[in-house]
């Protein structure tokens, strides 16, 4: 998935470091929110320039770094400015010594002061011997921090430094990434917000070995999925492919056949559609349900207009076939079409080759098919399918408005920003 250059345009991150041999993946973090437009500041504790020095991630962020040594109150270089300065904090490696400390709002370090200092919510990234992870008052110090204004990036079960294999990785830098970008980007609209995207080609079995499909590649459905993440969603993606950087934070269904597909989308909705229950109330011993967000689904999928008639078990043989085949197909359930639409916003997308009704064809998805909305994609030819970038038509029973070519997500933000308005 490309990151747009100016995704973090001008946010301030300060990225706390402590002594770990994960501190390496710190320095891939750097490079992947500089490359994002952020600015970066790394503030080291004493155990930390065991592994990394000073220098090697003043190189990288371009800024100087803060520590016992270079801590000056003649400028803003301290542990005060530098907090106030920081639209976020992140401590990535978070040794357990490190979590013990927050846990306890112990300041004896230039990057603990810092982490005290500041009153906003921050996100750490544990790494630690899978033994020390799970010891009993290390689990009791991570749910303190999470009730006390911390994120907790989930480590990695891998093998660790200490060739033990078990849980207490540090989380890939593209992960905390999402989490960085999600907790600046997201948005009152969307968060906590229930939305389904579905995406990908389906395919529909002729037998065991063969089957119908189509060229569309599922990363659209991707796109927009990470974007509903950084904006705060609950987002749920049931797709044919997904991704490689797909925030993992992101619940995925993989399906295979149109069927599937409907019966996961369906389900989806009901659930969506749920309210949640808060904690009995002091009047009374029974949950209340609370007011839930309009849920949405955003139908990215190509789902396949016909599908064979008779999908056969095991592999058809070419000498019972004969020297030609004409293979049977029926008309396919219209997933969006037959969907529970009600209390649901729904954002339709089509593609289309014929530039003279192409907008006429996919207006239709509004009058024919209940739609909110449709994101409507000319394509010129098969080498469509499969790029970074796209331009896409928002069509509305109001009008519509041209979303000029760029990258997938910066496009997704767009339809984003164009859906709230539904």
């Amino acid at each position: 998935m490309v990151i747009p250059s100016d995704l973090l345009k001008d946010k301030k991150i300060l990225l706390g470091v402590t002594g770990s041999i994960a501190i390496y993946k710190s320095l891939e973090l750097i490079r992947l929110l500089t490359k994002a437009g952020a600015d970066v500041r790394v503030v080291m504790s004493e155990a930390a320039k065991k592994f990394v020095t000073p220098l090697t991630f003043e190189a990288l962020c371009t800024n100087k770094v803060l520590d016992e040594q270079s801590e000056s109150w003649s400028s803003d270089h301290n542990h005060i400015k530098t907090t106030e300065w920081a639209d976020i904090f992140v401590i990535a490696p978070c040794s357990a010594n490190t979590i013990a400390k927050l846990a306890n709002a112990v300041a004896d370090n230039m990057l603990l002061q810092c982490a005290l200092a500041y009153p906003y919510k921050k996100i750490i990234a544990p790494s630690a011997n899978t033994n020390m992870l799970a010891n009993p008052i290390t689990q009791g110090n991570l749910k303190m921090l999470a009730i006390a204004n911390y994120e907790v990036v989930a480590t990695q079960t891998k093998e660790l430094a200490c060739k033990t294999v078990g849980d207490g990785a540090m989380a890939e830098p593209s992960e905390i990434f999402w989490y960085i970008a999600r907790e600046i980007l997201k948005e009152d609209f969307w968060v906590d917000r229930r939305v389904i995207v579905t995406g990908g080609g389906t395919v529909e079995k002729i037998d065991d070995v063969r089957y119908i499909s189509n060229f569309s590649s599922g990363k659209m459905a991707s796109a927009l999925a990470a974007a509903l993440f950084c904006k705060g969603a609950d987002v749920n993606l049931i797709a044919t492919k997904f991704d490689a950087d797909l925030p993992k934070a992101v619940h995925t269904i993989d399906v295979s056949s149109s069927e599937e597909m409907q019966e996961f989308v369906t389900d989806s909705i009901r659930i969506a559609k749920k309210g949640k229950l808060s904690k009995p109330s002091l009047a009374s011993d029974k949950p209340i349900e609370l007011i839930q967000k309009e849920p949405y689904l955003f139908m990215a999928a190509a789902v396949s207009d016909y599908i064979p008639a008779y999908a056969q078990n095991g592999k058809l043989k070419k000498e019972a076939l004969g020297s030609s085949w004409s293979l049977e197909l029926k008309q396919n359930t219209d997933i969006l079409k037959n969907v529970d639409k009600e209390g649901i916003k729904v954002v339709g997308f089509k593609a289309e080759t014929d530039a003279a009704h192409a907008k006429e064809n996919a207006a239709s998805l509004i009058t024919d098919k209940g739609a909110d909305a449709v994101c409507l994609n000319l394509l010129s030819d098969d080498k469509s399918f499969g790029t970074d970038d796209n331009e896409i038509e928002f069509i509305t029973k109001e009008g519509s408005l041209t979303l000029a070519r760029t990258d997938k997500l910066s496009l997704s933000f767009k339809i984003l920003e164009n859906a709230k308005q539904l």
